[in-house]
C-alpha cells in the first residue's frame, strides 16, 4: 500500500513530531500482525496457549497470546470458554475497571458482533443486558456469540437510537457506545476500509456519532456511566466529539483511569485514552468513560 495524500494529511494533523508521524504512516502502509487476544468467560484453563508478557493494566481474565496461536480454532472457543477480541478493543474497555459498584442494567447500543457487551457482562454480571443492533444482517453473528458464550439475562433489540432512548430513558447503569466510525485502524490490520482517511467520510461519521451520543445521554440514569469508544484516529471522531458532548451535557464527567495515564490523549485535557498502531500492541482505539451526575 502507498501512503495516500489523505493519509499523510491525517498524519500531519495528529503528529507535529516527524518521527512519530513517520512511524504512524509506516504502521498503516506496512501493517504488522498483532498478537491474538482472548478473555475468559469461565475459569481460565492453564497451559492451553503460549502467552505474551502481561501489561500492568491488563485484566486478570484477559490473555495476550503468541502470534503462532489460533484460539478461534480451538474446541474451547466453540464451547464458550473464552471470546476472541482484539487487544485494541480490550484497551478501549479498560476504563471500565474504575467502576466499583454493582450494575443492574447495561445497554450495548451498537452491539454486533457483541464482544464489548459480552465483556461487560463477564465483568459486571448485571441483572439485565440489552444488545441493540439496528442492522438486521448483523444479528446472526450477534445471536451466535451470545448463545455460544451462554450470556444470561439478555435481550436483543433492533431499534434506532432515538427510539431506544425513549423506550429505556434513564434506565441504564452503563451504556456502551462503540460508535460506527471511519474505521481507520482497519488499515493497520491489513484490511480494506475505503475512503477512511477522506475528510468527507470523517465528517459524516463525526456527525452520526454526535447524534448517537446525544440520544445515549438520555439512556443513562443518575450516577450511571457512558463509555464512548472508536477504532479510528481522527480527532473529529474522538476528542472533538468529547468536547461537543461535554458542552451539551455538562452533568457528564470524564473519569480518570490511573493505570492508563501513559495513554492519555495529548489533544485534550479531559481524561481520555488512545492506543496507536505503531505501539505494537494493537491497531488503534480511543476510549473515554463518563459518569452522569446525580
Amino acid at each position: 500500500m502507498q501512503a495516500t495524500r489523505s493519509l499523510l494529511k491525517t498524519a500531519s494533523s495528529l503528529f507535529s513530531d516527524s518521527v512519530r508521524r513517520e512511524a504512524f504512516v509506516e504502521a498503516i502502509v506496512n501493517p504488522t500482525k498483532f498478537p491474538p487476544t482472548i478473555f475468559w468467560l469461565k475459569e481460565k484453563l492453564p497451559e492451553i496457549f503460549t502467552e505474551e508478557a502481561r501489561l500492568s493494566w491488563q485484566p486478570s481474565f484477559v490473555d495476550r497470546l503468541n502470534n503462532t496461536e489460533r484460539p478461534g480454532a480451538n474446541d474451547l472457543h466453540e464451547q464458550g470458554y473464552y471470546y476472541c477480541l482484539d487487544f485494541s478493543s480490550i484497551f478501549a474497555l479498560a476504563p471500565l475497571s474504575v467502576i466499583n459498584q454493582p450494575l443492574r442494567t447495561v445497554i450495548d447500543v451498537c452491539s454486533s458482533p457483541g464482544g464489548k457487551g459480552i465483556y461487560a457482562w463477564r465483568l459486571f454480571r448485571p441483572s439485565s443486558i440489552i444488545f441493540n443492533e439496528v442492522i438486521a444482517k448483523r444479528h446472526g453473528a450477534l445471536f451466535s456469540n451470545i448463545k455460544r458464550c451462554r450470556v444470561e439475562n439478555y435481550q436483543v433489540t433492533r431499534q434506532d437510537v432515538s427510539i431506544l432512548s425513549e423506550n429505556y430513558a434513564e434506565s441504564a447503569d452503563l451504556v456502551l457506545v462503540d460508535a460506527p466510525c471511519s474505521g481507520q485502524s482497519l488499515r493497520a490490520r491489513g484490511q480494506d476500509s475505503f475512503g477512511c482517511f477522506d475528510g468527507r467520510i470523517i465528517k459524516m461519521n463525526a456527525k452520526r456519532q454526535r447524534r448517537i451520543l446525544a440520544h445515549c445521554a438520555r439512556l443513562v440514569k443518575a450516577g450511571g456511566y457512558l463509555l464512548y469508544t472508536t477504532c479510528t484516529y481522527s480527532r473529529e471522531e474522538n476528542e472533538e466529539n468529547l468536547i461537543w458532548f461535554q458542552e451539551n451535557n455538562r452533568n457528564f464527567i470524564p473519569l480518570e483511569v490511573n493505570n492508563l495515564s501513559e495513554f492519555q490523549s495529548g489533544y485534550i485535557e479531559h481524561p481520555c485514552y488512545r492506543i496507536w498502531p505503531q505501539s505494537g500492541l494493537g491497531a488503534g482505539a480511543f476510549s473515554v468513560l463518563m459518569q452522569k451526575g446525580d
